[in-house]
């Protein structure tokens, strides 16, 4: 294949272009954010990667482009991408998973510790200048549940092992008879998630969010949960119901919550977790190191030389599960 035209679904003055388009000579990279950016070149395309702008001109990027042998969107989740031209279609589709995961396990690491050693306290006892000792637990020996043992999940995994947590992973498919795994040390199926609840003193939720897991943490996996739990999300926000969520954090059935995601965002200012003293918000930007952009491009750019080359694809999502 030498006569390739991509397009871009991002700012036309995007910096991460020259990386591209460095890195990618001879070949055809056009870039836009609305519809008519692309109405002259989208019958030639044949690749089209969603980098950001809304969902509506994702689709309608698509559709006007007959071509097409491949998609590619930076995000990891595709909740909001999956319209059903794309769904039907035979152009395989990939993400960006993998690139933010070791970020992502870095945080949920951070978060066990934040309430392991109730670093809230420590800062408003700093801001009060006032010296009061108290007590504070081990993240050691304590058990992790993580919801959603893909790629991040395992990321989580592999930084919360080492200090001697005990891992359990609930994952849609059970591991091969003879299959190991070098941090979760027991598994569940979705069937089994309140009784993986129940043992849990941390739970990290890391699932793509499908109709299978759109509010798959409720009233009653709230009220399996050890009122010593912490519950972080860094999946996507619907997977728990948040208004189950507030309910278990304002009447502390429930230690505490980390959340990086959520519902609607921007949260709005007046929402009630920016008020709640056993939460700690992120504003879905865990994942946003210094190189965060950088090392998508260049994984986009591995995956165009395979592409290229009739090499196999990394990260080919099945399009009717969602991930």
């Amino acid at each position: 294949m030498t006569d390739e035209t991509i397009l871009i679904l991002t700012a036309p003055h995007d910096p991460q272009l020259e990386r591209l388009k460095k890195n990618l000579p001879g070949v055809k990279i056009l870039a836009g954010d609305s519809q008519a950016s692309f109405a002259a070149h989208a019958a030639r395309a044949t690749v089209l990667s969603h980098w950001s702008g809304s969902p509506e001109l994702f689709r309608n990027v698509f559709t006007l482009c007959p071509q097409l042998r491949w998609v590619h969107s930076r995000s990891v989740g595709l909740d909001k991408s999956l319209f059903p031209e794309l769904i039907a279609s035979a152009v395989p589709l990939t993400n960006g998973s993998g690139v933010f995961s070791p970020a992502l396990g870095e945080f949920v690491l951070g978060a066990i510790l934040y309430f392991a050693k109730d670093f809230r306290r420590l800062l408003r006892q700093q801001t009060a200048r006032k010296w009061e000792a108290f007590d504070v637990t081990m993240a050691q020996a304590k058990t992790l549940g993580i919801v959603g043992y893909g790629d991040i999940g395992k990321a989580i995994a592999a930084r919360t092992r080492p200090l001697g947590m005990n891992v359990l992973a609930l994952k849609r498919s059970a591991p091969l008879p003879g299959e190991t795994d070098p941090f979760a040390q027991e598994f569940f199926a979705p069937a089994r998630l309140i009784e993986m609840l129940s043992r849990c003193d941390y739970i990290a939720v890391a699932t793509p969010l499908t109709r299978e897991t759109r509010g798959m943490i409720g009233e009653p996996e709230f009220a399996a949960m050890k009122p010593s739990a912490v519950v972080i999300n860094v999946g996507r926000g619907p997977v728990i119901d948040e208004s189950a969520l507030l309910r278990a954090l304002s009447e502390n059935r429930i230690k505490g919550a980390a959340l990086d995601v959520f519902d609607h965002e921007p949260l709005p200012a007046g929402h009630p977790f920016y008020s709640l003293e056993n939460v700690l918000l992120s504003p879905h930007s865990a994942d946003h190191t210094p190189d965060w952009l950088d090392n998508s491009t260049d994984f986009f750019i591995e995956q165009f030389h395979r592409y290229r080359k009739g090499e196999p694809l990394l990260n080919l999502v099945d399009k009717k599960l969602g991930y």
